[in-house]
């Protein structure tokens, strides 16, 4: 069975694919710095379930910062890097895009290193849809137009991809790059749309929606893109590939339905659209089924319904989670 080094592993993503991982009998080292972009704890939530199983170990550390990354050789021998430690948010890097820049480049750079000097041969990168920019394409394929990024969150992680490369190009390291679109699912970041959606309508809070609503969304249920980043482990060269939902869905549309599913009204305020916002998603996952082997099964409402009973099971604690 193979040992993976998992960076970000308290994040929505990675708790994922660490469960999936450890069910098939591997062996994970997690870390993260359990930071405070969002609630943490929500990250503590994710954790605790983690620190569950036997074959899960954990390093609280910023993968900004060298000397700690290369530290964890000691802990090795990997089969693999699994990055899925980021800054995330399009928003909130217009606030700090430093930390951005230390987290999701830096901090990427860090971990290639750790590759190159300890013979570490295939490392998975996360990315993400906000790459692509104003004007792609719909549904979006890689061969998109990366180069022109909205904001700071999306032009670190061009810069993350672009290291990978050279690291590849240089030092023969196997890399993946998943650009993931819209993930939501039980336990999901309560800063993003879905979550902050179910929990505003629950408890009969004002549900804020910038711009009229009609923006549309390609939704990823959160074991869709794990199994996904599991299946990036192949040996590819180097290759970037979307990991996306197949049903798209207007934020208006999504609020009836949580309205639905929770028996409740929703009391929706419109606001101004949001600049670092996108008005649509939508990934062109053909790369994925034909080099992967993937795509994607849960159904939109299934997926929202799990997500909706996870926080209505959890709302003693889930209810007092901040979302912003």
């Amino acid at each position: 069975m193979a040992r993976y080094l998992l960076a970000g592993a308290a994040g929505f993503i990675a708790a994922r694919v660490a469960e999936l991982l450890m069910a098939d009998s591997h062996t994970i080292v997690g870390i993260d710095n359990l930071n405070h972009a969002y609630d943490v704890r929500m990250k503590e939530y994710r954790l605790e379930r983690l620190r569950q199983q036997p074959g899960f170990a954990f390093h609280r550390l910023d993968i900004a910062d060298k000397d700690s990354v290369l530290s964890l050789a000691a802990d090795g021998p990997y089969d693999a890097v699994i990055n899925l430690a980021a800054r995330a948010g399009v928003r909130a890097s217009l606030e700090d895009p430093w930390e951005y820049l230390a987290t999701n480049t830096t901090g990427t750079l860090n971990l290639l290193e750790l590759c190159r000097w300890n013979e570490i041969k295939k490392f998975v990168l996360a990315s993400t849809s906000s790459i692509y920019g104003a004007d792609a394409p719909l549904p979006t394929p890689e061969t998109a137009d990366s180069s022109q990024p909205l904001q700071p969150y999306a032009a670190s992680k061009k810069g993350a991809e672009a290291m990978c490369h050279a690291y590849h190009y240089l030092f023969d390291i196997d890399v993946t790059v998943v650009r993931y679109f819209t993930v939501y699912g039980p336990a999901g970041r309560p800063d993003m749309s879905m979550f902050r959606f179910a929990k505003w309508i629950a408890e009969g809070q004002p549900v804020l929606v910038n711009g009229d609503g009609e923006q549309t969304r390609g939704f990823t249920y959160v074991d869709d893109i794990a199994r996904g980043t599991i299946l990036a482990l192949k040996p590819v060269g180097y290759e970037i590939v979307n990991l996306g939902g197949h049903e798209q869905i207007a934020i208006n549309a999504l609020v009836a339905l949580l309205e639905e599913m929770l028996g409740k009204k929703a009391q929706v305020e419109y606001g101004p659209f949001h600049k670092a916002d996108m008005a649509a998603n939508w990934a062109d996952v053909s790369k994925a089924g034909e080099l992967l082997g993937w795509e994607p099964r849960a159904p939109l409402r299934e997926g929202i319904q799990k997500m909706v009973d996870w926080y209505l099971e959890n709302r003693e604690w889930a209810k007092d989670i901040a979302t912003d």
